[in-house]
């Protein structure tokens, strides 16, 4: 790998020098110590940020509880353990409650007669202070002298009640990964009946059979329409009811008048959304620029809810959605960041009522390049809400009532910056990667009627770039008031993903220099290689895979995949806590009046960037396994059908794969693939049989069978057709073969995906 040059600012420490400071200090040491400790200043923070990463992916260095670093391998000087064991000469053996995958966990001495309340017994969880010494032999050792006990909290279980024809109720979990159902004492079963969804804890005690927990919340009939997405609410603790207070802060908001704001009620903006939209946050305006100076530019207006009007720093609102982080989408639901009277209606730009807004002027030449921006806080009125196909349909020559008015003096002019921009995208080259999406079509009582592929048309490319536009502009902004700003940061694949997608395109004859630094272009030119070749499927899902995920962060690193050295998010304050924040730093730098930013509140940009991306992949992952639930639920009367799939993931254990069809993905549990003994080629991404040299590589196509299908867990459990299979009409249940199981076989699909675009609103 190649040596990353040292920026202005301090010399980087080397990767020993850190680790070797840990060590040394084994309390509270972060970024912020290691950087006064070498002197590392401005710029060069950034890429100790980086170097810290890197490190902690590697298994350097670990995080403790409240974010300090340590040297991995090492304990901190104050942690939580628990007795593993009560040897007969009375003392006790401990090891930590949390310690990074892949080291040996270290055991512990307990020193005895240090702590005032009765002895702990295995399995008790306490607060000790750590020393490290050596034992009698003179190795090194850790020592524990326990400061307090802590209670034993019991777990929470999310599952199915099952009542057994013996009469036992049995709990069956919604986690895939759970390794057993539980029993229910009748005693604890609290009113719960069979088939329903409850919340349930553990109960300490088990010689024999299950485990046993007792119910503690009744969530309803797991068969009811709602049930699937409630699963995946309550099983990622997404924050659902309101505290009264934020409640009752909504219900007193008020329509703004226009008093000193810029009146833009006279134009004609328009919102472009999906057509399931359920809130509109975003509104757009174009025309030509008059300036003879600017021959074929562009006048762009992007006007955003106002929402930090209403939601004010340290406001009751402000704590629900700094804790929910973001809005959560499901098929049948939303769970809203804001309660509705905003989400829905005071904040939402809904068609022909006056509404407050933080807008933005764009001027842009005739090749999209901007030349100068302004923002202001203004009044708006929505002369049209229409959805992206509408849009698409009216510039494709097929108007409605709607649209018919809206095509010259609207829509034509959009398109017409639009084209201008992309101009300019081009020149930029972001990274590009067919990641087709699918959508849940259901019925008013929440059944699955199809799964189709969502469209991408011309239409979403428009608001797409005007937005990313407005997110750069908004960075920009900030960076010229010298105000905080929590960017949008997207990293450059690590060099291990970057090895990995090397060793793989080598075997199917591609050349990629060992430590090359590739760019988005470079991503892009061997995604254009392989387009029309037999791997285009595999190397299109290996470039998903090496890139980084995006993340917000008051330092920026840039945005990778879009190839901007700044990026903002500042167009979705409905229904992300990140969006609010940039406008309250661009009402405080701009002087735009109240609701600006806190004196408070920049110093705790970073502990807010780590806290709402963790939210962010919470409300991802629950999308994604009620989409993985919804689709088991619609396969559960397909069960011995065959389908075309594509094998989307290889492992040792077996092969994921993803139907042509519905995008529905499973696992061919490598048991099932016949006697050969399959060896997995981790470089080519591949299970190769010993004998009969037999391929399943990642993109390859193949035909299966539904084996097992469990809405209750989103498991799927497909196996390789057999001869003769293909004769059947594919997605027609056999006869012959058996309903479903109640316990899939574990495991996820793969997923993930660099930003390149703004995620649709449903």
């Amino acid at each position: 790998m190649a040596k990353r040059p040292k920026p202005p600012g301090g010399f980087l420490p080397s990767k020993e020098e850190i680790a070797k400071f840990l060590a040394d200090h084994p309390g509270k040491a972060g970024k912020r110590e290691i950087a006064r400790a070498f002197g590392i200043t401005g710029d060069a923070r950034i890429e100790l940020k980086r170097l810290l990463a890197e490190m902690a992916d590697q298994g350097l260095v670990a995080r403790e509880r409240r974010k300090g670093l340590v040297s991995a391998g090492a304990l901190p000087s104050i942690t939580v353990i628990e007795v593993i064991a009560a040897p007969v000469d009375g003392e006790l053996l401990a090891r930590p409650v949390q310690w990074p995958e892949g080291l040996a966990v270290p055991e512990i001495d307990v020193i005895p007669g240090k702590h005032p309340g009765p002895a702990p017994g295995v399995g008790d969880r306490v607060l000790a202070r750590i020393e490290k010494g050596e034992n009698h032999l003179g190795h090194p050792r850790y020592f524990a002298q326990i400061i307090r006990a802590l209670s034993r909290e019991a777990e929470r279980v999310l599952g199915v009640v099952r009542i057994e024809q013996s009469g036992e109720a049995r709990l069956v979990p919604t986690d895939r990964r759970a390794k057993s159902d539980f029993r229910i004492d009748p005693a604890d079963l609290n009113g719960a009946k069979a088939d329903e969804l409850v919340s349930a804890e553990t109960l300490p005690g088990r010689l024999l059979g299950l485990p046993k927990v007792r119910v503690r919340e009744r969530l309803g009939d797991m068969n009811a329409p709602k049930a699937i997405s409630l699963i995946a609410i309550h099983g990622h603790g997404i924050p659902v009811a309101f505290a009264p207070e934020a409640i009752k802060e909504a219900k007193k908001a008020k329509p703004v008048a226009l008093g000193k704001r810029e009146d833009l009620r006279p134009l004609p903006l328009i919102t472009i959304d999906p057509a399931d939209a359920r809130d509109h946050d975003d509104a757009v305006y174009a025309e030509p620029d008059e300036d003879p100076k600017n021959p074929g530019g562009h006048h762009v207006i992007v006007a955003i809810a106002d929402v930090a009007h209403y939601v004010r720093p340290g406001s009751a609102l402000d704590s629900a959605a700094k804790d929910r982080g973001n809005s959560a989408y499901f098929p049948d639901r939303v769970v809203p960041m804001l309660p509705e009277e905003l989400s829905t209606d005071l904040c939402s730009l809904i068609e022909g009522h006056d509404r407050a807004a933080l807008a933005l002027h764009l001027w842009l030449d005739s090749e999209g390049n901007k030349i100068r921006h302004r923002f202001t806080r203004a009044l708006i009125r929505i002369i049209a809400g229409v959805h992206y196909a509408q849009a698409q349909d009216a510039i494709d020559g097929r108007t409605d009532e709607i649209t018919g008015g809206l095509l010259e003096p609207v829509l034509k002019p959009l398109w017409a910056a639009w084209k201008a921009v992309m101009i300019a995208r081009e020149k930029r080259e972001p990274l590009d990667i067919d990641a087709p999406e699918r959508v849940i079509k259901l019925s008013p009582e929440g059944k699955v009627l199809a799964i189709e592929p969502r469209q991408r048309l011309d239409a979403h490319r428009v608001i797409e770039e005007f937005m990313i536009l407005a997110n750069v502009a908004a960075a920009e902004e900030l960076e010229a008031k010298r105000q905080p700003c929590m960017y949008r940061i997207h990293d450059q694949p690590s060099a291990a993903k970057l090895e990995a997608l090397r060793e793989f395109l080598g075997t199917i004859g591609i050349k990629l220099t060992k430590g090359q630094v590739l760019k988005p272009k470079q991503f892009n030119g061997i995604l254009a290689r392989t387009k029309d070749g037999p791997h285009a499927r595999a190397v299109s899902e290996i470039v998903l895979r090496s890139q980084a995920q995006a993340i917000y962060s008051p330092e920026n690193i840039g945005h990778f995949g879009l190839t901007l050295r700044r990026y903002a998010h500042f167009t979705s304050p409905i229904r992300r806590y990140a969006d609010i924040l940039v406008h309250r730093a661009l009402i405080k730098g701009g002087k735009l009046g109240d609701g600006g930013l806190s004196d408070d509140e920049g110093p705790q940009f970073e502990d807010i960037g780590q806290h709402i991306s963790t939210t962010e992949r919470r409300a991802m992952a629950a999308e994604r396994e009620s989409t993985d639930r919804y689709l088991a639920a619609y396969m559960a009367d397909r069960v011995g059908a065959r389908f075309t799939a594509r094998i989307s993931g290889v492992t040792r254990f077996g092969l994921f794969i993803s139907l042509e069809d519905s995008g529905a993905s499973g696992l061919i549990p490598i048991s099932s693939l016949g006697t050969d003994f399959f060896r997995h080629d981790e470089a080519a991404h591949a299970l190769v049989g010993s004998r009969t040299h037999q391929r399943y590589t990642l993109g390859d196509t193949v035909k299966v069978t539904l084996r097992e299908a469990t809405p209750i867990t989103g498991g799927l459990v497909f196996t390789i057709a057999r001869a003769g299979d293909d004769d059947d009409d594919e997605g027609t249940p056999a006869p012959r073969e058996r309903r479903g199981s109640r316990r899939p076989v574990p495991g996820r699909r793969p997923s993930g995906r660099p930003e390149s675009r703004k995620p649709s609103k449903r």
